[in-house]
């Protein structure tokens, strides 16, 4: 992890608790489960929750501001990912209501943008995750899509998820 990750750390909980809680509506949020990264790229427990839901505080490395709330087949699709393994054949939802900034729209591990490219920004989003994006054809595919439109992040891997806008 970066000194930024290094930096989120030193957050107190509370306030990792309440960049958590901001990602998704306050009737999901203020039960939900709320894990952070430790430096080891760990998740560590900052709150138990009750419904099922998990949410996450900003994670310091990208430039934006991007808590996010999943479901439980979310979760399990999220943890998947950061694990590089292939995820489950669940649908899952996601909440990112603060916007999201990832390296890249076509590569799951990238860590910085490609040369010549540019940190894709999304505004406040959902997001499905599954095999549900997989089946939903027509939405844009690419690596520099309009954010302001629902478009797929990740085409053709098994991470491959649909990000829709929300204002």
């Amino acid at each position: 992890m970066s000194q930024a990750g290094a930096v989120a750390a030193a957050k107190s909980d509370k306030e990792l608790i309440a960049s958590a809680e901001s990602a998704g509506p306050s009737s999901i949020a203020h039960d939900a489960n709320v894990v952070a990264m430790t430096a080891d790229g760990k998740m560590r427990t900052l709150r138990k929750g009750s419904n099922g839901w998990t949410c996450m505080p900003d994670y310091p490395d990208s430039p934006g501001n991007d808590p996010m709330c999943m479901d439980a087949n979310a979760m399990d699709w999220n943890n998947a990912w950061m694990d590089h393994k292939p995820p489950s054949d669940k649908v899952g939802f996601m909440y990112m209501l603060k916007g999201g900034s990832d390296p890249s729209n076509t590569d799951p591990f990238a860590t910085k943008p490609a040369k010549g490219m540019h940190w894709i920004s999304t505004g406040p989003h959902v997001m499905v995750v599954g095999p549900a994006a997989k089946a939903m054809p027509g939405y844009v595919k690419g690596a520099d899509p309009d954010t302001s439109k629902p478009y797929v992040m990740w085409a053709g891997t098994p991470y491959e998820h649909l990000m829709i806008p929300v204002k």
